[in-house]
């Protein structure tokens, strides 16, 4: 059951209305009976995955405490990150492992495991309350009522949030009423994240699709148009979930964190990463950065002879390497997050050889360097697309990223560029020279709509969630954006 979907509408509804009229003591436990029942819909076959991490990491937090606090630490930590190492990396190991048994003369087949719904959102959120716990930043959780809600609650178990349990736990233990405000602005809030998911990214996948399909099949114009276009697919879907899964808690008294603050206006990876996938971005620099710089170095055999503290340059590296093995287990995803690594490490080693840029510099300036931010990270995303499977039945080769990029160079003749995308058009959407047409005009729409929103968000309304965006406007043009986000939808509804 997406977050977009009809259905979805309904259980929320039905949620809320329940659960802001229950008396205070049975508000969790419902909203831990809904979760689990959104789970089970979605994923009925690894509910008993989530129900045993969470019951496991549960008890290890229970006692931090106590006298044995760092041996449980390490216990939850290691079967935490263990599990998810299991799933992430078994199916992936499964047939080779079958064909070695078979060489051997044994009859030895291993099931492929698919990854359980959720797990490395719930393995963050649970690693990072284990840690707070041992730290004395937030007291170990005695209700696994409150501790399975905060680790499954049914709007960020799919794709985060990653919630931190200081900022949760509290909220999930208090009482919650409905609030005419907040219903007001989790609606705006869920209707931008609705339109930047049906009528930006997954009208923008319609033409990617295709082209990604046939990769030497088509020039480089068309393949750039394609990269850029998987690129800004991307952040929409995902700025787009999330924001619908902050509209969900907020429509309920809780406030996720915010996951997208206008990452494209960034004139630098640091300012970037700092604005794209932020619980994430937070949960490394906290989690992992900080312990790696202030580790001691010198227990390291044979480096530990002449180095006592890891480089925070070599450290930043580590971290986005690290963070591309979360997001997939196969090889494109381990050089897109090397890639990462090498903007974020040489960032910071011209920073300390050539000095940090002045703060206030030209427009033109600042704008060059948005564009070649915005032009890097698109050209790592051929990685990230072919690791994802776009334009296949499954994860591609590395191989396949590298033909991306090297197809780039050539066709670039404006006939050649035309009839390709013309006919991309038509394969993805409509076959249909006005339906092309008009396919083409509501990408424009949406895409300008969206950047236009961005922009007032960067420009006018820093420091302020999406939907106040809207709040801000003048009362008429607000309402000519909400006629323009309810038609937005229901035309990208009926794209699809």
């Amino acid at each position: 059951m997406s977050l977009q979907s009809l259905g979805y509408l309904a259980f929320l509804a039905l949620t809320a209305v329940v659960c802001l009229h229950l008396p205070h003591r049975l508000q969790a436990p419902f909203l831990l009976a809904a979760s689990w029942c959104f789970y089970l819909l979605a994923a009925p076959g690894a509910f008993l995955v989530l129900l045993g991490c969470t019951l496991f990491t549960w008890l290890c937090g229970l006692g931090l405490s106590g006298r044995h606090k760092n041996a449980l630490l390490l216990l939850g930590v290691a079967g935490s990150l263990g599990c998810l190492a299991f799933f992430k990396y078994a199916g992936l190991l499964a047939a080779p492992l079958s064909a070695f048994f078979a060489r051997a003369g044994l009859a030895v087949r291993l099931p492929a495991l698919a990854m359980p719904l959720g797990i490395s959102f719930t393995t963050f959120a649970s690693v990072g309350y284990l840690v707070d716990a041992a730290r004395g930043e937030t007291a170990p959780e005695r209700s696994f009522v409150h501790y399975a809600l905060f680790t499954g609650f049914f709007a960020t178990i799919t794709a985060g949030p990653i919630c931190r349990a200081p900022s949760l736990l509290p909220q999930l233990h208090a009482e919650h009423r409905f609030s005419e405000e907040r219903t007001v602005r989790a609606l705006r809030l869920y209707a931008l994240g609705l339109f930047k998911k049906v009528a930006v990214a997954d009208v923008l996948m319609l033409f990617v699709r295709p082209v990604f399909a046939d990769i030497a099949g088509h020039g480089g114009p068309v393949l750039l148009a394609a990269l850029l276009g998987y690129t800004l697919y991307l952040y929409f879907d995902f700025a787009g979930y999330s924001e619908m899964a902050r509209a969900s808690g907020l429509l309920l008294g809780i406030r996720l964190p915010e996951n997208f603050k206008t990452p494209f206006f960034a004139t630098n990876f640091s300012g970037f990463w700092a604005r794209w996938h932020i619980s994430l971005s937070g949960w490394l620099q906290d989690y992992l950065f900080t312990p790696l710089v202030w580790a001691d170095a010198s227990r390291i055999p044979l480096l530990g002879r002449r180095v006592q503290r890891l480089s925070p340059v070599f450290c930043v590296f580590v971290v986005f390497f690290f963070s591309g093995f979360w997001h997939g287990n196969t090889m494109p995803f381990v050089v897109w997050g090397a890639l990462q690594g090498l903007y974020r490490a040489g960032e910071e080693l011209c920073h300390r050889y050539l000095g940090r840029p002045r703060k206030k510099a030209p427009a033109y300036t600042v704008w060059a360097k948005r564009a070649g931010v915005f032009v890097l990270w698109a050209l790592g995303m051929a990685f990230f697309a072919m690791g994802s499977g776009v334009g296949a039945d499954g994860p591609r080769p590395v191989g396949d990223a590298l033909a991306l990029l090297g197809g780039l160079l050539r066709g670039w003749a404006p006939a050649r560029f035309a009839a390709e995308a013309k006919a991309a058009v038509l394969a993805g959407f409509y076959a249909n020279d006005l339906m092309a047409a008009a396919w083409l005009a509501f990408a424009a729409f949406g895409l300008a709509l969206s950047f236009w929103l961005d922009w007032q968000r960067f420009a006018h309304c820093k420091g302020s969630g999406s939907e106040e965006v809207l709040a801000a406007q003048p009362r008429a043009q607000r309402w000519v954006l909400y006629y323009l986000l309810v038609l937005g939808i229901f035309a990208g509804l009926v794209v699809q």
